[in-house]
């Protein structure tokens, strides 16, 4: 049974909570996150870089010299792709990058990012972070108090009524990025040095009695 740190959403520490074992059973596929992170990367380019071949470069309509009498190679066009400012051979035209990877390895992937985090005790349970309004101080402060404040951290909620307003407080802060659980992928995951995960998201309720550790 894999255990984390668990705080409260004032960055109380309270008793270690065990983590569900469907998500964390130990498995760090290395290779398949490699491929989901291949994958991330290579969705993410628009793929609209385009140079121009000599047909379309402007100028180079008629011969440069006489065919034959000057002593010098004959030569058709000074756009050809052997002159300066001429066409360019064999260079980027707009494609799909788009690559696709199966439902089974992406869920491995970030089940093994998981792992992962939790293996290095990167990884942070905390209660509900519930704000009326963004509050980008008081989300600040909680992160100071984990000992993440000045790591790439990413906050993962459940997904309630309140996301959108912890979506707001994690805005301005350069080094966080919120999400909800189930829109993280692999990549977000290794991304960040430290992973704060709500306690619901886990599909656990917080205790209502907890003793702190020694």
């Amino acid at each position: 049974m894999i255990e984390a740190p668990h705080f409260s959403a004032a960055g109380a520490k309270k008793k270690n909570v065990r983590l569900p074992e469907t998500l964390f059973d130990g498995t760090v596929n290395e290779d398949v996150m490699h491929r989901a992170v291949v994958t991330f990367l290579s969705n993410q380019r628009q793929g609209t870089h385009a140079t121009k071949t000599r047909r379309f470069v402007t100028g180079g309509n008629q011969k440069p010299w006489r065919q034959k009498g000057t002593g010098r190679a004959r030569q058709g066009s000074t756009r050809a792709p052997h002159w300066r400012h001429g066409g360019i051979v064999f260079g980027p035209q707009p494609r799909s990058y788009r690559l696709g990877i199966p439902k089974k390895v992406r869920q491995l992937a970030k089940k093994s990012a998981l792992n992962a985090r939790a293996r290095e005790s990167a990884l942070f349970v905390v209660d509900a972070l519930v704000y009326e309004k963004p509050r980008t101080k008081v989300l600040a402060e909680l992160l100071d108090k984990l000992g993440v404040a000045d790591r790439k951290v990413l906050l993962l909620t459940a997904g309630d009524t309140h996301a959108a307003n912890v979506y707001l407080s994690g805005r301005n802060l350069p080094r966080v990025q919120v999400m909800r659980f189930a829109d993280a992928t692999a990549y977000e995951i290794l991304w960040a040095d430290a992973v704060l995960v709500e306690l619901a998201a886990l599909g656990q309720e917080s205790p209502t009695t907890e003793a702190p550790d020694a």
